[in-house]
């Protein structure tokens, strides 16, 4: 360490081998040695000083000390400058300062506390008074970077809890095997959207959704093939009700479901157009044709509290897509509701 002392055989990366770890900031070495004898037989005090003012920064930088002694008047650099510097360096800004000053002057102290310092002693210390200065800064300071660790990992913590929160409400709405809304999710959107829609009287639409012979397909090709068609369907399905707010959802089995909001019944038509020829378009084989989806087709402005109604519309729509020949749509009619 250039331009600094210490007592023999100490080197600065012992750092938490000692309770204190002292660096003085004085030109003068003649202070700095009086202060190191002034605490030998400190065991648990570890002096370093440093005669260059222009080094201190660097200096403690490297050290981190636990305690900055640092000289008021010295060539080349203001004392107070100096503990500026300190307070404005993320390295030492936290770290104690106590001013050594051959003036014992109210203005002069002041002067030095405002500019950052946290203790004050005219020079050359009481040696009683240095140690306990020393010590009482030392605790001080561990105990603030104690604090402060202990409230980085309270915040990561609480962030890891945030997350680890949000992931399992994600997974508690999230279909696993198409990542599509689950049944839970599709309940809770509904109804509360249904209740929007009732008191803002904004239509609402529901696509009813049903892989066509799905058990036929499950029986010849298996259950890993049957769990891709059903991840590959709810992907079309899932770029068939793109918008924001509308919400594609498994809703059990091969059956699926979509929400349109604020949706007249043409244009739950285009979207329920469009999903099927998505479907087709994905052109996996099944038997002699390929794997296709019937659509129950529902839109109306709410009445009464419960969604039921609009759900009951859809899939009697589906019942009847279904019987007249699947891979189609149709729409509820009026006898419906």
């Amino acid at each position: 360490m250039s331009n600094t002392g210490a007592f023999p055989g100490s080197v600065p990366h012992l750092a938490e081998t000692y309770l204190s770890l002292v660096l003085l900031v004085d030109d003068q070495v003649l202070i700095c040695e009086a202060v190191r004898r002034s605490l030998l037989g400190e065991g648990d005090i570890d002096l370093h000083y440093c005669t260059n003012a222009h080094d201190a920064i660097r200096v403690a930088g490297e050290l981190k000390p636990t305690v900055i002694l640092q000289d008021l008047v010295m060539p080349g650099i203001d004392g107070l400058a100096l503990v500026r510097q300190y307070r404005e360096n993320p390295a030492t800004q936290s770290v104690p300062v106590i001013v050594l000053s051959a003036k014992d002057e109210a203005a002069t102290k002041s002067a030095a506390f405002q500019a950052g310092a946290n203790d004050y002693l005219v020079k050359l210390p009481d040696r009683i008074e240095l140690i306990a200065r020393i010590r009482y800064h030392t605790r001080a300071y561990l105990d603030h970077l104690q604090r402060d660790a202990a409230y980085a990992a309270l915040r990561e913590s609480q962030r890891q809890l945030m997350q680890a929160n949000l992931e399992l409400e994600r997974l508690t709405r999230i279909d696993g095997l198409t990542s599509l809304g689950n049944r839970r999710y599709f309940d809770e959107y509904m109804l509360a959207e249904w209740r929007r829609a009732l008191r803002s009287d904004l239509p609402l639409s529901l696509l009813m959704i049903d892989v066509d012979q799905f058990k036929d397909y499950n029986d010849t090709y298996g259950h890993l093939a049957g769990d891709e068609v059903l991840r590959r369907v709810g992907n079309a399905i899932r770029l068939s009700a793109g918008r924001a707010g509308d919400l594609a959802a498994r809703f059990g089995g091969e059956e699926f479901i979509v929400v349109l909001l604020n949706t007249e019944i043409d244009g739950a038509r285009v979207a329920a157009e469009r999903l099927v020829q998505n479907v087709r378009d994905l052109d996996i084989p099944h038997g002699n044709g390929r794997v296709t989806v019937s659509v129950g087709v529902a839109s109306m402005r709410p009445e009464g509290d419960s969604p039921e109604v609009i759900m009951t519309a859809a899939d009697l729509a589906l019942f009847r897509a279904k019987a007249a020949g699947k891979d189609r749509y149709e729409l509820s009619v009026p006898t419906d509701r």
